[in-house]
Parts: C-alpha cells; sequence; structure tokens
C-alpha cells in the first residue's frame, strides 16, 4: 500500500479518506497470466465489493480503479488521472496496463460521457468503452441506473476470456445475484498489453471534494470464476461528513416549551439577526446550476466573517480571501465582486457555470459562486504558493525564482491559455494575462487564474464586445482602437507577458532622467537589434540559464506582441515553439520596424501603411504564422 491506502482493524480496504488524495493497494505477489513464455494471456475474473462516500449528496471526485500493471511504482502518477498515470505517458504502449474505472468526475480532457460512469482502460484514461452506471435487471431485461457516490455498497465482475478475447464488466448493487448480461462487453486481445509477471491492484484520487473510496472485499481467479464473496462477512462502512444530530432535544422539547414562551422575543431577534446576516439573492432561474452555487453561511464561516487576515489580495474588481469550507474542509480563495444591477446577471452567472466546468492543470479550478444584494462571489481552488507576480520582483520575502521554474511557469501557462483557446467546447478570451494572475501551486506550477474578465463565444463566431477591461501595457493596439477583444489579443498580452517573466521588467518603464515613458517591447527590441538580446535576461540570475532557450522565450516575446494581428502566432503555433522544438522563423529588421511608444502615441493602428510603411511587406512574411484559428 502507499499513499493513504489503509485496512482498518475490522477489515476494511481504504483507498482515500477527507485529507490525502491519493492511494494505492497492490496483491503482494506478482502474477503470470501466460502458462508460458510469449503465450497467450489466459482467461482471469475478479470479483470485489466497493463504496465510493461524499461529504456532498451531489458531487464527488475523482474516482477508483481495479487494474493490472507490470510495476508497483506508481509515485508519478496524477490525481485526474486516477492515480494510474501521468500526462506524459497517458496512451504509452509501454505502460502495459489494464484497469476499470469508477469514475465520478467528467473530466473533457479524457473525453469522458458524464461524471458516473464506468469504463475498460487500456495504457490510458481515454476509455476503450464506457456506460453510465448501472445494471440490466435480469427479469425486466431493463438497465436499472446506480450512482456511484451513493455512499451504497455495489459489487462488481470483471472477467476475461482468453480464449474469445473478450472483456466484460458487470455491476450490481451489493446482495443482487450477478445479472446475466454484463453493463460493458469489449472484443480485445490483452496478450498484446500484459506483461509477465504483472501486479493486480486498486487505486483511487480525490480533489477538492473530500470522498472516501473503499473496498470491502474482494477475490481473484484465473481460469476460472472469482470465489463468491460472503457478504454478511464484509465490514461496516465509515460514517462521513458532520455527526447526526442528537434526538434529547427532540424528546425534551415538549419539557421545556414554557421556558421558550419567556424568551420569545429573545429568540425572534436572533432569527432576524441571523436571517439578515445569511441573507442570499436567489432567483428561479438559479435553481438549474445545483451544486455549483455555495452558500454564504459556508463561506462566511470559512473566511471567519472576511477577516482581513485571511486577506489575500485587492484587485480592480474586489477583494479575494482565503477560506476553508466548513465541511470538507477544503482550502478555498473566495472573490467579492461588487455588482449593483440585475441586467444581465442571468448571462453572468450562467457563464460562471460554464466556465467552472473548465478542467486543465494549467487552470486555477473556479469551483461555483454565491450572490447577494450587490455582491457577487467567486469561489476558487486556493493555490499556496500565491502569484507569479510576488516572485518575479520578490514581494512579501519571496524567494529568487531560477530560470528552470521560469520556463516551465511559461510552458504550462502557454498549455492553459492553448486549452482555453482551442481545446475546449467553446473558445475562452482571457482578456487579463499578467504575472499577478498566474497562481502557483504547490509544485510551483503555473496556473492561469482570475476568469472574471473572460468572454465565451462559440467556435467560429466573431466576438462582440467594446468594454475596454484589461491592463495598461498588456493591451494590443488594435484592442486599444476598437475595444473588441479576440484570441490574438491574449496572444499579445501572453507575449509581453514572455518578456516580463525573462526580464523581471514591468511592461512600461519610466525614465528617470526624461518625462515620457519606453515600453518593455521597445527596450528588448533596441537590443535586439544590437545583437545583445541576451543581456535583457533577469540580471539576479547572475548568467545562471539557458542562453537557447531564454532567446527563444524573448524572440517568441516579440512575436506574440507584434502590432499586427497577422504577424502573431496562434497559441498552438507557440505551444510548438516551446514544447515540441519547431525553430522560430528568421526574424529581420523589416519585421520589426515600430516602436511601441510611436504606436501608442498614434492611438493605434490608423493610418498604419501612411506611419510606417516598412510593414506592410512583414505582414505578408508573418501572416503564415497565424493560420488556423
Amino acid at each position: 500500500m502507499d499513499g493513504n491506502a489503509k485496512v482498518t482493524a475490522d477489515g476494511l480496504l481504504e483507498l482515500t479518506n477527507d485529507t490525502v488524495n491519493l492511494g494505492h493497494t497492490f496483491y503482494p505477489n506478482p502474477l503470470n497470466f501466460r502458462k508460458w513464455l510469449n503465450g497467450t494471456v489466459q482467461s482471469f475474473s475478479v470479483s470485489f465489493v466497493f463504496a465510493i462516500l461524499s461529504v456532498h449528496d451531489d458531487i464527488s471526485a475523482d474516482g477508483m480503479a481495479f487494474f493490472v500493471s507490470p510495476t508497483k511504482n506508481l509515485s508519478n502518477t496524477w490525481a485526474q488521472y486516477i492515480g494510474l498515470l501521468n500526462s506524459e505517458n497517458d496512451g504509452n504502449t509501454s505502460n502495459h496496463m489494464f484497469a476499470v474505472e469508477l469514475d465520478t468526475t467528467q473530466n473533457n480532457e479524457f473525453k469522458d460521457i458524464d461524471n458516473n460512469h464506468v469504463g475498460i482502460n487500456i495504457n490510458s484514461l481515454h476509455s476503450l468503452q464506457a456506460h453510465h452506471t448501472g445494471y440490466y435487471d435480469d427479469q425486466s431485461k431493463s438497465l436499472k441506473n446506480l450512482t456511484l457516490f451513493s455512499g451504497k455498497a455495489m459489487q462488481v465482475w470483471v472477467n476475461y476470456n482468453g480464449d474469445a478475447s473478450q472483456i466484460n464488466v458487470t455491476l450490481a448493487p451489493v446482495g443482487t445475484p450477478k445479472p446475466e448480461r454484463p453493463l460493458l462487453s469489449a472484443p480485445y486481445n490483452l496478450s498484446g498489453i500484459l506483461k509477465d509477471p504483472s501486479y493486480i491492484g486498486f487505486s483511487a484520487t480525490t480533489g477538492a471534494i473530500s470522498t472516501q473510496h473503499c473496498v470491502l472485499g474482494w477475490s481473484f481467479a484465473m481460469n476460472g470464476p472469482a470465489p463468491a464473496i460472503d457478504i454478511s462477512k464484509l465490514p461496516k462502512l465509515p460514517r462521513i461528513g458532520p455527526k447526526p444530530h442528537s434526538k434529547v432535544m427532540e424528546i425534551t422539547l415538549p419539557i421545556v416549551t414554557a421556558a421558550f414562551v419567556l424568551v420569545i422575543g429573545l429568540v425572534i431577534s436572533l432569527l432576524v439577526y441571523r436571517s439578515l446576516r445569511y441573507s442570499e439573492l436567489k432567483e428561479d432561474w438559479e435553481i438549474d446550476f445545483g451544486p455549483h452555487r455555495f452558500s454564504f453561511r459556508d463561506l462566511l464561516h470559512a473566511t471567519e466573517g472576511f477577516k482581513n487576515k485571511n486577506l489575500l489580495g485587492v484587485g480592480g474588481f474586489g477583494k479575494v480571501y482565503k477560506g476553508i469550507l466548513p465541511k470538507s474542509k477544503v482550502e478555498v480563495a473566495v472573490k467579492k465582486v461588487a455588482h449593483e444591477s440585475r441586467q444581465g446577471m442571468k448571462e453572468f452567472v450562467a457563464e460562471v457555470v460554464s466556465i467552472g466546468r473548465l478542467r486543465h492543470r494549467n487552470l486555477v479550478p473556479l469551483l461555483g459562486y454565491c450572490r447577494r444584494q450587490g455582491e457577487l462571489l467567486l469561489v476558487y481552488d486556493y493555490m499556496s504558493n500565491g502569484s507569479l507576480n510576488k516572485y518575479l520582483y520578490c514581494e512579501d520575502g519571496k524567494p529568487l525564482l531560477s530560470w528552470s521554474q521560469r520556463f516551465r511557469i511559461i510552458k504550462g501557462v502557454a498549455f492553459g491559455l492553448l486549452y482555453l483557446h482551442e481545446k475546449w467546447e467553446k473558445v475562452v478570451i482571457h482578456r487579463d494575462i499578467k504575472p499577478s494572475n498566474v497562481l502557483l501551486d504547490s509544485e510551483m506550477n503555473g496556473r492561469l487564474g482570475d476568469f472574471g474578465l473572460s468572454r465565451l463565444y462559440d467556435h467560429g463566431t466573431d466576438p462582440q464586445t467594446t468594454h475596454m477591461v484589461g491592463t495598461m501595457g498588456y493591451l494590443s493596439p488594435e484592442f486599444v482602437h476598437t475595444g473588441k477583444a479576440s484570441t490574438l489579443t491574449d496572444v499579445f498580452a501572453f507575449g509581453i507577458f514572455l518578456l516580463e517573466v525573462t526580464c523581471a521588467q514591468r511592461p512600461v518603464k519610466q525614465n528617470p532622467l526624461q518625462a515620457n515613458q519606453n515600453t518593455l517591447v521597445d527596450w528588448v527590441l533596441d537590443h535586439w537589434r544590437n545583437g545583445l538580446l541576451s543581456e535583457t535576461v533577469d540580471t539576479r540570475l547572475q548568467g545562471d540559464f539557458n542562453a537557447d532557450e531564454a532567446c527563444l522565450v524573448l524572440k517568441l516575446g516579440l512575436m506574440c506582441s507584434h502590432p499586427f494581428t497577422s504577424a502573431r502566432p496562434s497559441m498552438h503555433q507557440v505551444m510548438q515553439y516551446l514544447d515540441d522544438g519547431m525553430p522560430l522563423p528568421e526574424l529581420t529588421e523589416t519585421h520589426f520596424s515600430f516602436t511601441m511608444r510611436a504606436l501608442v502615441q498614434n492611438k493605434g493602428l490608423e493610418s498604419r501603411n501612411m506611419l510606417y510603411p516598412e510593414l506592410t511587406t512583414s505582414i505578408g512574411t508573418f501572416s503564415s504564422l497565424s493560420g488556423g484559428r
């Protein structure tokens, strides 16, 4: 066993509890699935009784699995991969892994069908076959739905027929005989997958939602049915959540009724006070948003009444507080955003809930919201290491970031922005990319946060917005001129972000000897023209950096922050340059025959050919970089 897995005194196998989010358990002896070397995999079957207990009735995370693996070393695995794989080895044929997943989270990255399904997995979290959880009744022949995280025990049978190369997975409530018709049935030859010897075991992970994954009993057999499990001898399931209320008050209440009459005035006053303190604004249309809405009472208790000691920061749209949810004990960040008008609120809340479905390792998860009169509260996962901005400028005693840390953060933010632009079901324009909106988790991974300024629009349509939102220094010339945001305005801000992280310089540099201001783009361009590009790298690194990587990032930053949209690459191309080793195009002086300060003084790109005729040819040169979206 590893992680949080343990066996209780009465024989219950607990893979996770409400404090640690990952656990594995293995049968100690490896098994040979073939009779002889290079033979075919024999028939085998496994049966187990499990239960998933969540502190919430209608939501859980992430899931559990039965697996066959050639190794017991699964330490480098991630929660969203149910503790089996990670982003680098997912889908590799060298994994030699077979698994049956019991998944309670719908992850778009794996094309999950819903947040309550059973799947057959071969070397990947992308299921070979999956089905909504349930079982086929032998009498009615109809499908009876089940909920994996109901807290009730269920039994699973996994059978592999080596002669027919057939995988069957059957599920039923505990105590119900094994149904004749399996829930999943997939023809697949495991002889090309499993290695000898291999280990069998169970894995489970849980994210921000407190969830316990338990195995009450199991059996395994080769070339025959798994031995029947004696249900009467299984251990009892643990209780999760708060203790049930004592019935003492229900018994004694009639006795003390007279005393309540004497203090009825005080009780009424207290109720009125509590009603005002915990009051929320909730309309009929919000019922559809279900578990994405938090109660104000929980958020008030989580932040200890929004005390200043829990204040994480103050932004342009409100204050952010650290909190601990009272039931699940999960750390969260609560952002208070002022709103006075009801106009457009339904659409905005719908957008918040939609964004809350975004799940990516380089995005800060938006868990939900709460609404009061004149106030909207957004609830995010808490990022323990705070914002990149504080590390970049060594605020609050934060240590200096090494170059390897910066390069990893840059690639992470690029990956997250690519997901927003091209990988999700809708295009999300962030509109405020800057170091203070990049948060660092416990492993110093960069996560793009603060979707308060995001706008969603369907793939293939043009965004129509004229609200001037964002941060000066990161706004592209065409956005300043037209007020219309697009994915390429995000690319521009990302280019400024690349330069800022590499140079540790603000986007607008104030010259103490002159009244005017210089931009970071112009400063880097001047060094590039003079062949001194590497001298712009943060001097505090004292030359301890990979010069090739730094120059790649600086040149890519100049390309992304080019004033003309046709000269900027897409985020797909950015990732090819950063992660896939695709070489940058050769940059020439004609590509950058401008100064950003001059463009700003001329108010964007009006009469651009008249002001900068030398750029008309460079647009065509760069146009090939902006293909696709």
